[in-house]
């Protein structure tokens, strides 16, 4: 059996535990790139009747176990 498997998390979770392990490691002129490529973007836009509304940019930060969005 897998090590994530019987410690009861999922694969997603055993491999953001282990890229969060490895930035750790970094050198601090490597940590900072590898940090930025952390964040995620999210771009919602609502369409109705074949009409789009708005598109909204979100900036999602992840900082340890907490989770932060701005629009």
């Amino acid at each position: 059996m897998s090590a994530w498997k019987s410690a009861g998390i999922s694969y997603l979770q055993y491999a953001n535990i282990a890229a969060r392990a490895l930035r750790n490691t970094l050198k601090d002129e490597l940590k900072a790139p590898a940090q930025i490529r952390n964040n995620n973007n999210l771009k919602f836009q609502k369409w109705e009747k074949g009409v789009s509304s708005e598109q909204v940019n979100y900036i999602l930060l992840s900082v340890q176990n907490y989770s932060y969005s701005f629009s």
